[in-house]
């Protein structure tokens, strides 16, 4: 299990529906007897075909998970630690992931890398050490 999965624990925090599973294998939703969420996957009971996994990183709860985890992150180093998570992660497991909402995802990233760097340029020099030294 990666830190990103650790931090996400997507069994323990994501709802998933049947209709959402539909739509990522693009069948009827009636084929899906029953979706159970596992530590590390996700198995779907269906008609059809009878059972079958799934990545929770397939999901586009992951997506949302990560730019959530993104959009808290407070300082420009807690950001920079979340992305390179990320990067391993995607590293480790680049079968499972969506390269078009990778690339929405890095641009995410910058501009909340832009943001947070715009904020500590504008902010008062004496207010920017004292979160220095609330950070150690």
């Amino acid at each position: 299990m990666t830190p990103l999965f650790r931090r996400l624990q997507p069994a323990l925090k994501f709802r998933i529906s049947p209709s959402s599973i539909a739509r990522l294998l693009k069948i009827p939703k009636h084929l899906i007897v029953r979706v159970e969420s596992w530590a590390y996957i996700v198995f779907v009971h269906r008609r059809d075909k009878g059972g079958q996994f799934i990545s929770y990183r397939q999901l586009r709860q992951w997506f949302n998970a990560i730019a959530c985890q993104i959009q808290h992150c407070t300082t420009c180093q807690q950001l920079q630690q979340l992305w390179l998570a990320i990067e391993r992660d995607r590293k480790i497991h680049n079968k499972q992931y969506n390269h078009q909402d990778a690339a929405l995802l890095s641009n995410f990233w910058t501009r909340c890398w832009y943001t947070l760097s715009i904020d500590i340029l504008t902010t008062p020099p004496l207010e920017v050490a004292l979160r220095c030294v609330t950070l150690r």
